[in-house]
């Protein structure tokens, strides 16, 4: 299935994209929550009924609504950093004598950072190095402690596509990069949660990344340096994942902030990243405005197809 979150009108509703359409679940079954990290708790009861609230629910087209965030709020927003091999390889060439660490490098971004697939991102008033990169994002489905690699599948309800925007000299300010990673605006996700069950093998999937229709990153999961399953073994063996938990995992070689000279996004630019199999999500920068909006988010605009 693919799941999304999307607004029409007032009100919020989880739904299920088909073709042109849009499923609004909440029309067919009122047990059924209006947010996705309560539909994921719900477990495998829960996803049946949504499945069978799709042959009886409401119907929109899909330029009728505004995709939301597929998850909206969740408890928790990590990234990988230096997981592709094509990232190193581009990061060495630039003189930068870096070895891949002998452990995972993961940082915090921070919640308030979460943002629509086809919503705005701000250009921050405190820095001009605002720099993309277009990442797979998967979204944990149940709590799991101590998962080994073999099993990691099990715990992985799907995937969305992912731009980790980065503010990069907010980045070197901190060994955490959390800073540079957590501006508002600064996580958009989705357009939908496509289920893993639909996605086939999630370590040959093609990344890419548009600046205004320029390619700038081409890349593919093969590239990975660790596997999804090593990704969360390594994090279950400190803290529980949970359901809504979005773990972004790194990005292939194409960051602006590596070019000759710099090249950092502008207000006016739209970033559009695609992963294969998951859809598209296209962003528009803006400055930063003068009052944050409701959420921290941009918000604005209606559904694109991906």
């Amino acid at each position: 299935m693919k799941l999304a979150t999307f607004a029409r009108g007032n009100e919020i509703a989880v739904g299920v994209v088909e073709g042109e359409e849009i499923v609004d679940l909440s029309t067919a079954d009122s047990r059924l929550p209006r947010d996705l990290v309560t539909l994921l708790e719900g477990g495998p009861a829960m996803f049946e009924a949504a499945l069978q609230a799709t042959r009886r629910a409401r119907r929109y087209p899909l330029t009728d609504v505004h995709l939301e965030a597929p998850v909206r709020t969740p408890r928790k927003f990590l990234g990988l950093g230096l997981s592709f091999k094509s990232h190193v390889a581009e990061l060495r060439a630039k003189g930068i004598p870096i070895a891949i660490p002998p452990h995972q490098v993961w940082f915090n971004k921070q919640v308030t950072a979460v943002n629509g697939p086809y919503d705005p991102i701000h250009l921050p008033r405190s820095s001009s190095q605002l720099d993309y990169e277009g990442e797979l994002a998967m979204v944990i489905g149940r709590r799991a402690r101590h998962v080994d690699r073999t099993n990691a599948a099990a715990v992985i309800a799907g995937y969305v596509v992912c731009n980790d925007v980065s503010v990069r000299d907010w980045q070197l300010r901190s060994p955490t990069a959390t800073l540079g990673k957590s501006f508002d605006t600064h996580g958009p996700i989705g357009p939908w949660l496509t289920t893993a069950d639909e996605v086939g093998d999630p370590h040959h999937l093609r990344i890419r990344t548009w600046v205004d229709g320029e390619l700038r990153q081409d890349g593919n999961t093969s590239d990975f340096i660790y596997s999804l399953g090593e990704m969360i073994e390594e994090l279950s063996s400190v803290f529980t994942l949970e359901p809504g938990d979005i773990l972004t995992t790194g990005c292939p070689a194409g960051v602006g902030a590596l070019m000759d000279p710099p090249r950092f996004l502008t207000v006016g630019q739209s970033v559009r990243i695609e992963v294969e199999g998951l859809g598209y999500i296209e962003n528009r920068v803006i400055d930063e405005p003068a009052r944050p909006t409701q959420s921290g988010l941009a918000g604005g605009g209606v559904a694109k197809r991906a």
